[in-house]
């Protein structure tokens, strides 16, 4: 038996019509649908054409949203040693520490940060938490840009809205955009910086087409498909 859906549900489905819609008709769109309560948050999925069960079609990489995530802060943690630590901690680091931080995360199975960044020298002892933090996706990684010596210049970028994409088994890219309550053009500009991100980050293995489909929603809206020339635009930006 079919599930009911809500009315709330089924008028802001009603809205949206089954064809694909410019970014710049999806945004305003998608916040007229609104009726949760609270600030949803928005999010882009792209559907693309790569095999990720081999290595070198794999996509992954970062961007730091122009107008940042909304929301609380970002919470974030550094493993570090010597003059990095200082640096760390004046950078607005929640947590700072050496190898006692490694073995508070070892040890207490801790994660109460939503980045980690470490130093290249104290990877050899980080590496340990792979089964802590890599469930999590938490692990500091070189191509994130959270093993690096510049740990200030780490700290602020997350802290200004620096953003993961990474495909799926299932070839899928899920990122937030921002909230739904952002001005429409600012969630324009969020949405076009990470789609520009992810078709410059199209690996060389990738046959066909590459972007498949992309989709943009909110955290209880509908799913709008996006008009596919919006990957061309992007990806000459």
């Amino acid at each position: 038996m079919a599930r009911k859906l809500s009315k709330n549900i089924a008028k802001a489905r009603s809205l949206v019509e089954q064809r694909p819609y410019t970014i710049a008709d999806a945004i305003p769109l998608l916040q007229k649908a609104k009726y949760a309560k609270f600030d949803e948050t928005v999010d882009l999925t792209m559907r693309l054409g790569v095999d990720t069960r081999h290595a070198d079609q794999m996509v992954r990489g970062t961007v730091v949203l122009p107008h940042g995530l909304g929301g609380k802060a970002k919470i974030v943690a550094v493993i570090a040693s010597g003059d990095n630590l200082a640096a760390a901690k004046a950078a607005g680091a929640e947590f700072v520490g050496g190898d006692d931080l490694v073995e508070k995360i070892q040890k207490e199975n801790w994660t109460d940060f939503d980045a980690l960044i470490a130093t290249p020298d104290m990877m050899r002892s980080v590496g340990r938490l792979g089964k802590v933090l890599g469930p999590r996706g938490l692990m500091p990684n070189p191509k994130t840009g959270t093993v690096t010596t510049d740990v200030a210049g780490a700290i602020r970028e997350i802290k200004a809205g620096k953003v993961e994409f990474r495909a799926d088994k299932t070839a899928l890219v899920h990122v937030p955009v921002g909230k739904l309550s952002f001005d429409p053009q600012k969630l324009h500009e969020n949405a076009m910086t990470v789609i520009s991100s992810v078709v410059k980050a199209k690996p060389s293995a990738a046959k066909g087409k590459y972007v498949k489909r992309i989709v943009l929603s909110s955290t209880m809206g509908p799913g709008i498909e996006l008009e596919a020339a919006v990957a061309d635009v992007a990806g000459k930006a």
